[in-house]
C-alpha cells in the first residue's frame, strides 16, 4: 500500500456547510490558489459530481486532469485519478467530524500523490503536506467567511 499524507483542521462551521463548499468545484479557482479551472464532467443520480476535469498551476507542477469522486454518506468524500499529463496517481480524501455539539467539524484531508518523473520520497511527501495544508487552510478561510454572493 503507498504511503499517504493526512493532515487535520477544525472549522467553525456544521459538516453540512463545510461540505457544500467542498462539493461546489466550480467556486475552486476562488478559494484554491492552484486550481486554476474545474469543470463538472459527469454527476450521479443525486447530483453530486462523478468526474471533474481540473487545471492546476502550482508553479512548477502545471497539470490537467480528470478526477472520480465517490460520496461516501454525507461526510465524506475520496477521489482517484482518471487521466493526468503529470501524474501517474492521486488519491484522497476529505473526512469531516463533527466537534462541539456539531457547530464545528474537524477536516481531515489524506493524500497519495504518484508523479510520472522520478522524485524522492521525502520531496513527494513534502509536497503533498503544502497541498493539504494550503487546501485545509483555503477551505476554513472559505468556509468561515460565510455563505458567497
Amino acid at each position: 500500500m503507498a504511503e499517504h499524507t493526512s493532515s487535520s483542521i477544525t472549522i467553525e462551521a456544521a459538516p453540512a456547510e463545510v461540505m457544500t463548499v467542498i462539493a461546489d468545484f466550480g467556486r475552486y479557482p476562488e478559494w484554491t490558489g492552484e486550481v486554476k479551472q474545474a469543470e463538472v464532467i459527469s454527476r450521479d443520480a443525486e447530483g453530486r459530481a462523478e468526474q471533474v476535469r481540473l487545471v492546476l498551476d502550482a508553479g512548477a507542477i502545471k497539470d490537467d486532469h480528470t478526477l472520480a469522486y465517490t460520496w461516501n454518506g454525507a461526510n465524506e468524500v475520496s477521489w482517484s485519478l482518471v487521466k493526468s499529463q503529470m501524474l501517474r496517481s492521486l488519491d484522497g480524501s476529505y473526512i469531516l467530524a463533527p466537534v462541539g455539539g456539531g457547530d464545528r467539524t474537524e477536516v481531515t484531508y489524506r493524500l497519495t500523490v504518484d508523479v510520472k518523473i522520478p522524485m524522492l520520497g521525502m520531496i513527494k511527501r513534502k509536497a503533498e503536506k503544502v497541498i493539504i495544508d494550503r487546501a485545509l487552510d483555503g477551505l476554513k478561510k472559505r468556509v468561515e467567511s460565510g455563505p458567497a454572493a
